[in-house]
């Protein structure tokens, strides 16, 4: 055994050490030495032996922060994976748009393409889009097919973990019933993880924006239907079935209007862009698009306030149970109606306040995303980047060496 420890063993425990540096990186972008210390409990000098060694091997390199360190000393000096690390793919199917963006294991994104829809798009449809537009985003990038280590996919729907189908509350019937892993794994010929447009929300949340650094939040998305991403103990918490956060389809009105789901009264059906607009259109005369009706309301149309305001009570009201079950340091609302900023946050945190009991209510943090309409695509970056266990970058190398 010692012959093994002197030998083996302690190879193996500098793989594994040399691993957890990757994997730090890999799901920050860039850390320090000291940071990356902190973070995996090894020592600096062993982290830096380790860094060296990566950085010999053209997998790491290193970046100055501009300006001075939190002392007034030198510049921080930040690592990152190096280009020749590989690069991922986040793949976004909105009810309009197909989106697709290449970013590097440091977090850089190194091509973002867009390409609108029609509505009631079909999966099919979807696909084609998103092959054609990963060819030009590769080629905009730089980025070789064989430097991809895996691509995150965003559907329009939740996704059954027992059958990996798109569920029957799915903002686009053509999709429901589709196994968009498979397709998409054939297509693309690289291995895809998939999730669904609030849970990639909160992904991002957590990789690049509000989310950061904060271990248990709830992300809410506001758009033409409503849902919610759970973040517990840093880690994306999807459920037993994986559709955990479908806060849209709790019921606040139980003869309220019946819902896309089959249930009735559900939030989406007072809350969702789509009712705000179906509840604009006799006050308007006309039918408004939603950026339209967060313009007016920002501007200081009582009908527009109204009706906004009304949503984000009820949204309140199901935040505040949220809180109570889980107690989440932070909600971060994205989507299209958080635009309408305090005209939206500022009812929905009266309503937390009114209805969650105080140690959870008085303590979470409301804030608006920060990621905007990039949100799902980075969070389906975020999904192949973080996920270090299933998408090893050895095939990108693999490929470079090839190349050479």
């Amino acid at each position: 055994m010692r012959r093994s420890a002197s030998g083996g063993s302690l190879a193996s425990l500098r793989d594994r050490n040399r691993g957890q540096i990757v994997a730090e990186l890999r799901t920050a972008g860039r850390l320090s030495r000291a940071e990356l210390a902190r973070r995996t409990g090894l020592s600096r000098s062993t982290v830096s032996t380790l860094v060296a060694e990566l950085q010999a091997r053209g997998l790491v390199g290193e970046r100055e922060v501009d300006g001075a360190g939190p002392q007034g000393g030198r510049p921080p000096v930040l690592l990152g994976l190096e280009r020749t690390a590989g690069a991922v793919l986040g793949i976004d199917f909105g009810k309009r748009h197909v989106r697709v963006i290449v970013v590097d294991l440091a977090h850089a994104v190194l091509a973002d393409l867009e390409r609108p829809m029609a509505t009631e798009q079909s999966a099919t449809e979807g696909f084609d889009a998103a092959v054609d537009l990963t060819e030009q985003a590769l080629a905009e990038a730089g980025v070789a097919p064989g430097e991809l280590i895996g691509a995150g996919m965003g559907v329009p729907g939740p996704i059954e973990s027992a059958s990996g189908e798109v569920g029957s509350s799915a903002i686009l019937p053509g999709w429901v019933g589709v196994q968009p892993t498979d397709e998409l794994q054939r297509r693309l010929e690289l291995p895809v993880a998939t999730a669904n447009d609030a849970n990639l929300g909160a992904l991002a949340e957590l990789t690049w924006g509000a989310g950061r650094d904060v271990a248990d939040f709830l992300y809410v998305k506001v758009a033409s239907g409503i849902g919610g991403g759970l973040v517990l103990g840093g880690e994306l918490y999807t459920g037993a079935g994986g559709i955990a956060g479908e806060i849209g389809h709790t019921m606040v009105d139980e003869h309220g209007a019946v819902c896309r789901c089959g249930n009735r009264g559900c939030l989406e059906t007072v809350a969702s862009t789509r009712a705000i607009v179906d509840l604009l259109e006799p006050a308007r005369g006309e039918r408004l698009a939603i950026e339209q009706a967060v313009a007016l309301a920002r501007g200081g149309d009582r009908a527009s306030q109204r009706v906004i305001g009304d949503a984000a009570r009820a949204i309140g009201v199901v935040v505040a149970q949220v809180c109570n079950i889980l107690n989440p340091a932070k909600v971060i609302v994205g989507g299209d109606l958080s635009a309408a900023g305090d005209v939206l946050l500022d009812p929905l945190r009266d309503e937390v306040s009114r209805h969650a009991v105080p140690a959870a209510g008085g303590r979470v943090e409301i804030v608006p995303g920060v990621l905007g309409r990039r949100a799902e695509v980075l969070g389906a970056a975020a999904l192949v980047l973080r996920d270090v266990d299933g998408f090893s970058f050895e095939r990108a190398g693999e490929a470079q060496q090839q190349a050479g």
